[in-house]
């Protein structure tokens, strides 16, 4: 299974971050935090063993939870990137068939 881009950082721990909000919490292990978290079980397990990587949305409930910056958040873990790069097709609603219609019949100008 390939590792993501984070588990091959040296600084990179996401043990530290998970073992900070149980502590945080009062929360007794993982099983307890998925819950809180709003999360399958095994998401906290694959990303205690990094197989999966702390995900912003997954960011989001753990500040909306314990009221951390995502800053913190990140920091906990070793996440010390101050940039993401994004590809282009992220973020862009696919067009509809419709759209893609429209869009082929239309003329296009060359000035």
């Amino acid at each position: 299974m390939a590792e993501h881009a984070l588990a091959g950082q040296e600084s990179y721990d996401p043990n530290r971050l998970l073992d900070t909000l149980l502590e945080r919490m009062n929360l007794k292990n993982d099983a307890a935090l998925s819950r809180l978290l709003e999360v399958a079980p095994p998401v906290i397990s694959k990303i205690r063993h990094r197989r999966l990587p702390v995900g912003a949305s997954l960011l989001i409930r753990m500040h909306e939870a314990c009221g951390m910056s995502i800053r913190e958040l990140r920091d906990l873990m070793g996440d010390r990137r101050t940039k993401y790069r994004l590809s282009d097709a992220q973020g862009k609603p696919k067009p509809t068939p419709e759209a893609q219609t429209a869009q082929a019949s239309q003329p296009t100008h060359l000035h």
